[in-house]
């Protein structure tokens, strides 16, 4: 079967030591270029969406948590407070939207500003017990594609479904595959936040939200705070996780007395939406590892390229084309320890998209014969083709490793 956990350790993509601790993976650098990669994708998509970058510190004063409702209503699943001194107590944080809401009331806010639009890929923790640990897909330390919109009652509609055109175009990219979507409710012997009224407001929300798409309720899978739109994927043992989420929150906005002017002159409160386009990236690279198989679409694959020359006399020609594909922007190394054929299995065994083969012939012409991973050999072009080539399908984010 499929694991992403041996495949991991297979293509040197994050290592677990219990030296670390269970549910903390180190991210080796193969797996680190394609998360950066992925998270520079993210970025992208949500700064051309309106969406404003902060940084926030991953712990606050206890009383931070109290005020957001975490530490009532979430505790469980909480780190045991820091105790500086007997009123001086800090807390690892289990989500962002606290200090998200402090980013909105830095200072006064008009209706000309909303939505206004707050994301951060940042880190928060949970205690996990250790029996549910696992590799990537289950972690204490979690590195979240988080954005908190605040909007006017009225704007809310149209703002869920700009996410879900978001979360679609993010899952093309990646190569998710969404399972379903569920509408996350309220269930008996829980505990919520807010009034009936509020999460009644909620919920026809979102329900208009996914008119059209097919859906399953789901009781008792809401969070504290107000139910939400969950997209599910399926991981290669047939485990359903949530991978992308849209959250209605009237509660935060109360708690943290958040208001903006409107036109008139009045103070009106906005409504919080909590989203996540791909989730965390623990959580992410789980399923995209078994999703994959490990041989990554080229855009985010660790190496791109692999130049392989034939023998010691291609060595200079091999430096000075990695240098070239370095500068144009790929990720890219120079194989030339072992006989052509154990290079070639090697770079088939890591997954790598391209294998430019040098020889004396390539050398002297200025040209490289490129390999793809899936056999196909490519007769030999000018090597700023072949660069071009490549290049071109990394800045498409195709998933194909050739033009069509």
């Amino acid at each position: 079967m499929i694991d992403h956990r041996r495949l991991g350790r297979e293509l040197d993509l994050f290592v677990s030591d219990p030296l670390a601790g269970a549910g903390l993976p180190i991210w080796l650098p193969a797996g680190a270029a394609a998360r950066h990669a992925v998270e520079e994708y993210v970025r992208e998509l949500e700064r051309r969406s309106g969406h404003q970058h902060v940084y926030s510190p991953p712990l606050g004063k206890r009383e931070l948590f109290e005020l957001s409702g975490h530490l009532g209503y979430f505790a469980d699943d909480m780190f045991p407070p820091l105790r500086l001194s007997a009123d001086d107590e800090f807390v690892l944080r289990p989500a962002l939207c606290p200090h998200h809401a402090l980013v909105f009331r830095a200072r006064g806010r008009s209706y000309r500003e909303l939505p206004l639009r707050i994301a951060e890929l940042g880190g928060m923790y949970r205690s996990e017990r250790s029996g549910v640990l696992g590799g990537l897909s289950r972690v204490r330390a979690i590195s979240l594609n988080d954005a908190h919109i605040f909007c006017a009652p009225e704007q809310v509609g149209a703002e869920v479904a700009e996410i879900l055109g978001l979360i679609r175009a993010a899952h093309a990219a990646l190569g998710v595959r969404p399972a379903g979507f569920r509408l996350s409710l309220r269930g008996p012997g829980e505990k919520y936040v807010g009034d009936d009224a509020q999460w009644a407001r909620a919920e026809v929300l979102l329900r208009g939200a996914l008119a059209g798409v097919e859906y399953v309720e789901a009781a008792g899978e809401a969070a504290f705070y107000g139910p939400k739109i969950d997209i599910q994927i399926v991981d290669a043992a047939g485990r359903e996780s949530t991978i992308s989420t849209i959250q209605v929150d009237f509660d935060k906005p109360e708690r943290f007395d958040l208001s903006y002017t409107d036109s008139d002159g009045s103070r009106r409160r906005p409504v919080m939406l909590h989203r996540s386009l791909v989730g965390s990236m623990e959580r992410l690279f789980a399923y995209l590892i078994e999703a994959h198989e490990g041989a990554f679409p080229a855009w985010y694959a660790p190496v791109q390229l692999v130049v392989l020359p034939v023998d010691d006399g291609q060595a200079g020609a091999a430096a000075d084309l990695a240098r070239r594909a370095v500068d144009a922007g790929l990720r890219v190394e120079v194989d030339a320890a072992g006989s052509l054929g154990a290079r070639v299995r090697d770079a088939a065994r890591r997954r790598v998209p391209y294998l430019g083969v040098l020889g004396a012939r390539e050398a002297a012409a200025g040209a490289l014969a490129l390999r793809l991973r899936d056999g196909r050999a490519l007769a030999p072009m000018p090597a700023d083709a072949a660069l071009a080539l490549i290049g071109g399908q990394v800045a498409t984010r195709s998933a194909d490793l050739l033009p069509g």
